[in-house]
């Protein structure tokens, strides 16, 4: 399946069905008198969060949503059936922007929510609405309302409890696969991750959400390579983990470099809880693993975890780190317990 985070669709609501123009007309019926009926209300336009999608691809391939008008009243005051809705059926994490990429209209994080982006048209009255007593026999209808129009943005930010981010080949998928039942593509060449990845962590009897976004270069938010735009992906989670390559050539440098791009990016990324892991360290010495420490050291300011994806060093510390991240995150975010009420 491919992954299609970002797209533009045009939305139309029904409109309103006219009402009808109608008098009885019966045998044996000395007074007869309007008796048309009222127009059907034209269908809504909803958006609905879903189980089991996971990408916007569907909307690659149909950019056009159309509910249904609602029918013409009709004779012996029957009222018109209304139309059928149109109904967008998006994955968790799904942002809806108005047509200047801006102006949030949703944000569909749960399973289930339900959100009406454009209300049908009312149906018109037909002419026996308007009987009255100076006006019995009442010769119009009201034509039904027309339905709303727009076009809008529908973005997809992944649901995660914690990211990965670094450079490109910094392990991150690597690591990704030894936690998680993900299958990335790993390769020893950059930019082996072209869209992001979710798995879920277990360990310690807990459990947790992982993404894996691609890689970010000097640069990146001004286009250059795959550009920052994946950091989307990560601004829900509730810690990132900053993996830096131990075989660089400056570990101290790559964790700037990527640290500068974040704080670039903006949406308040740079201020998430980070932990700071010097990753491959099984290919390194112990003199170049001792050297490149104190650099990355330096320059985030505090210890960092060694790992190794491969052999599974230091993989239970992050993990265990990661997850008492998410516990207080989780907390803060927790609604205050109501006080007591006798």
């Amino acid at each position: 399946m491919k992954f299609l985070d970002e797209a533009k669709v045009y939305i139309r609501s029904g409109d309103g069905g006219p009402g009808c123009v109608s008098f009885r007309r019966e045998k044996f019926i000395e007074f007869g008198g309007p008796n048309g009926g009222d127009g059907g209300r034209g269908g809504d336009v909803w958006i609905e969060c879903v189980e089991g999608l996971n990408t916007l691809i569907d909307y690659r391939y149909q950019q056009h949503f159309k509910a249904k008008k609602g029918e013409h009243g009709m004779g012996s005051n029957c009222h018109g059936a209304s139309g059928a809705d149109a109904v967008l059926k998006v994955p968790a994490g799904t942002q809806v922007l108005a047509e200047d990429g801006e102006t949030l209209i949703a944000d569909m994080t749960e399973v289930g929510q339900r959100v009406r982006l454009a209300k049908g048209g009312n149906g018109g009255f037909g002419n026996a609405y308007f009987t009255t007593s100076t006006n019995r026999a009442p010769k119009h209808a009201n034509p039904g309302l027309e339905g709303q129009e727009m076009w809008i943005w529908l973005r997809l930010k992944l649901i995660a409890d914690a990211g990965l981010v670094g450079l490109p080949n910094a392990g991150k998928s690597t690591f990704l696969a030894s936690v998680t039942a993900a299958k990335p593509k790993i390769a020893d060449y950059p930019f082996t991750t072209l869209h992001p990845g979710l798995g879920v962590v277990r360990a310690d009897g807990r459990e947790f959400v992982l993404a894996d976004i691609p890689g970010l270069i000097e640069g990146a938010h001004e286009g250059v390579g795959l550009g920052d735009k994946f950091l989307a992906h990560v601004e829900r989670c509730r810690v990132l983990l900053h993996l830096v390559d131990g075989t660089c050539e400056h570990a101290g440098k790559a964790y700037k470099l990527v640290r500068a791009e974040i704080e670039a990016y903006g949406h308040d990324l740079a201020d998430k809880p980070e932990i700071v892991a010097l990753s491959k360290a099984d290919a390194l010495d112990p003199e170049t693993l001792k050297s490149q420490t104190a650099k990355l050291k330096r320059a985030a300011g505090k210890a960092p975890l060694i790992l190794s994806s491969a052999s599974r060093k230091g993989v239970p510390e992050a993990l265990r780190a990661l997850q008492d991240a998410i516990e207080v995150g989780r907390a803060e975010e927790a609604p205050p317990a109501a006080a007591w009420q006798p």
